[in-house]
């Protein structure tokens, strides 16, 4: 099951009657005889040195990080096209790469004279500039396809001709020094925000992931997931929801949980009576909320922390009702379902008991644990994902270490010393976090114990590398759109022009800026989906009243959305190849399944306190009512099954009662609600008829 036939987990050899092997890898794994494979790993040391130390200055790091994905996407992707490359495009791939890392060099031999004569571009300057711009944009197309650098190249030649455009979005006309200047030096740029963000919390909270992985986690919330809905009406569909959900608390990234989670959860929906389409599409759906599973939220989360200055732990809890919400969709879609095609769930006999589960592999909860309490205490995420990145890997070489010790007292001491030491990072820093570490390392050898830990430790460290080149290439291209819009203005005059148009209805905006987010969806991913509608869109929200945290919120939701919208969905392609189905067809069912979703960020714009934005508890109870009543009465007509199948004219009544209790306008409430207790009542004694018409055998069924 593993590349390594004898390795156990973690959990195996610190505690008995843990399972046997450790999770089947989903990823390609870089073999450790390859030059990429020392490339990402000195990759993830240089991250967790300069999070843990902070001995570059900002600039440095990102120019760096970027220069270190350029390498790997270079190595990893040497050829122009999908195929094989030959030696000669592996060379090529190796002297484009290492262009790119020298670009990031530059800006670190040069930092001093380059803050010096800002704006004024020497000859190196301009080569420099001009390979990185180039690289970027290559790199991105390797790595996500045409769709984005294609954007990007249409903001780059507004900068640079967008004088000779008539009328509104005609600007002052920008020099090539200016617009170089700007995009590849400075933070304006390819080393703005995104980049900054991405150089810290984003590829901390990715190693943190792939940490977790390794070390048997998604095999803990497989059996949680397992033991507790795998039985019930529909089963396998709702451990796809709820280990999805549970795998978004630790990886943000929907497509990861796609290929991750999927390669267990599709083929369990497929063997109980589950279509292809369905399956992919219930999985790709469950994947995407990830991205808005608080703590360890996608990319864009700390992105938009950034943006618009709030702490991190403000995104969290704006985003927890909406994320739990998210889910609660999913798993009532596949519960409808169920009901509708009569599927059933999995032997409870053959279900693992998820409290054993727990009590055999609890430890590996500490980190995150850890993590979310951090963030509680007020620290920063990148403070808080450097001890959560190394609770994790203490973790994983004390198990190791637990080997070679014999006897309960002397293991009882062992993590008794342990967690002292580990709680001296109070007073002495991060710092004690690499002493116990490198002490746990060495007991291994005194030991000797501990080489698949080791080896998995250092497969993480690799992992996490390869895992961060399309969210830091992303990060550092969007930053193109960023420098051109901030340097043109561009931004204030297409929102003056969409205020014109939605100035008197909050909803026409609203409505405009989700079909902006789910058309940029269709080719690009979620991280400048964000960073494009929220630069054009969020300042017209927030002139029409809505909170600015809300406002960004829905551009990232939507955003997220996006990856299951036809006719390309990133997600549902992602599940193509498990659910051995066309992504069109996952597509069309993922929106199935998240329909009922798509309520949420209206009903949060009309009542901020669904995103805890204010200080009434009751207020928030009251939404979250409306939220779960629409919930239930939009699904229950997009899968066309209640308490029993629904006829189109019950469809078009729960959708309309649903509409009502979206908009929190005078007596919309009101009627929302009585109508949805009509509904509800009159779709009892349908279905109460048709039972008592039904003959006896039938009834049975």
């Amino acid at each position: 099951m593993t590349d390594t036939a004898d390795l156990k987990t973690l959990e195996e050899r610190a505690l008995p009657g843990a399972a046997d092997e450790l999770p089947t890898p989903t990823h390609d794994r870089l073999e450790w005889t390859t030059a990429v494979f020392w490339v990402a790993l000195a990759f993830s040391t240089f991250q967790v040195i300069t999070a843990a130390f902070s001995p570059l200055s900002s600039q440095v790091v990102r120019s760096v990080h970027v220069g270190f994905v350029l390498l790997m996407v270079f190595l990893v992707h040497p050829g122009f096209t999908k195929g094989g490359a030959g030696a000669g495009m592996k060379a090529l791939g190796w002297l484009l790469g290492l262009a790119g890392f020298a670009t990031g060099l530059y800006q670190w031999v040069f930092e001093a004279d380059l803050t010096q004569r800002a704006g004024d571009l020497t000859r190196a300057d301009w080569v420099v500039g001009i390979v990185l711009l180039v690289l970027v944009f290559e790199a991105a197309r390797r790595t996500m396809g045409i769709a984005l650098p294609l954007i990007c190249a249409i903001f780059l030649a507004y900068g640079l001709w967008g004088n000779h455009l008539p009328g509104p979005l005609m600007h002052r006309g920008y020099g090539a020094d200016q617009i170089v200047g700007t995009l590849s030096f400075g933070t304006e740029g390819i080393y703005g925000t995104p980049t900054y963000v991405s150089s810290s919390y984003i590829f901390l909270f990715i190693l943190f992931g792939a940490f977790l992985e390794q070390a048997g986690m998604i095999r803990l919330f497989n059996d949680f997931a397992m033991g507790t809905v795998g039985h019930t009406r529909g089963g396998p569909a709702k451990v796809a929801v709820v280990t999805s959900g549970l795998m978004g608390t630790i990886n943000g990234s929907g497509v990861a949980n796609v290929v991750t989670t999927g390669q267990f959860t599709i083929p369990l929906m497929k063997r109980f009576g589950y279509s292809s389409a369905f399956a992919g599409g219930v999985e790709a759906t469950s994947s995407m909320g990830g991205q808005i599973m608080p703590p360890v939220m996608g990319a864009v989360a700390f992105i938009m922390a950034e943006t618009i200055n709030v702490p991190y732990i403000e995104v969290c809890k704006a985003a927890l009702i909406p994320a739990i919400l998210y889910f609660v969709t999913a798993f009532w879609m596949v519960h409808l379902e169920a009901g509708h095609k009569h599927l059933l769930g999995l032997p409870k006999d053959e279900c693992p008991n998820p409290w054993a589960a727990i009590r055999r592999q609890w430890f590996l909860l500490i980190p995150l644990i850890g993590l979310v309490g951090l963030l509680f205490s007020g620290y920063t995420p990148l403070f808080s994902g450097t001890v959560g990145l190394a609770l994790t890997a203490i973790l994983i070489f004390a198990a190791a270490c637990m080997q070679g010790i014999r006897g309960t007292a002397l293991r009882v001491l062992f993590w008794v010393l342990l967690a002292l030491a580990t709680a001296g990072f109070f007073k002495l820093g991060v710092g004690a976090f690499f002493v116990v570490i490198a002490l746990l390392v060495a007991l291994t050898f005194v030991l000797r114990t501990g080489q698949d830990a080791r080896r998995l430790a250092v497969q993480a460290l690799v992992d996490g590398a390869r895992h961060a080149l399309p969210v830091a290439i992303a990060c550092a291209l969007v930053g193109v759109i960023i420098g051109v819009i901030n340097l043109t203005g561009v931004a204030a005059e297409l929102g003056g022009q969409i205020i014109a148009l939605g100035q008197k209805s909050l909803m026409l905006a609203l409505v405009l800026t989700m079909v902006t987010c789910l058309v940029l969806g269709m080719g690009i991913p979620t991280i400048p989906n964000y960073i494009i509608t929220s630069s054009l869109a969020a300042p017209i929200l927030l002139e029409l009243g809505v909170p600015l945290i809300v406002s960004h919120m829905f551009v990232f939701y939507f955003g997220i959305m996006a990856d299951l919208t036809p006719p390309v969905a990133l997600a549902a392609f992602a599940a193509a190849p498990i659910a051995r189905e066309t992504g069109l067809k996952i597509s069309i069912n993922a929106i199935r399944v998240a329909i009922a979703g798509f309520i949420m960020p209206y009903m949060a714009v009309y009542s901020p306190a669904l995103m805890l934005q204010g200080d009434s508890w009751g207020a928030t109870a009251y939404v979250v009512l409306k939220a779960l009543v629409a919930i239930g009465l939009w699904g229950g007509a997009a899968i066309g099954f209640l308490f029993s199948p629904l006829n189109w004219l019950e469809r078009i009544v729960a959708i309309a009662a649903a509409c009502f209790l979206v908009a929190a306008l005078p007596a919309t409430d009101e009627i929302g609600f009585a109508a949805s207790a009509a509904f509800v009542a009159w779709h009892l004694w349908r279905t109460r008829r048709l039972a008592g018409a039904a003959p006896a055998g039938v009834r049975g069924t």
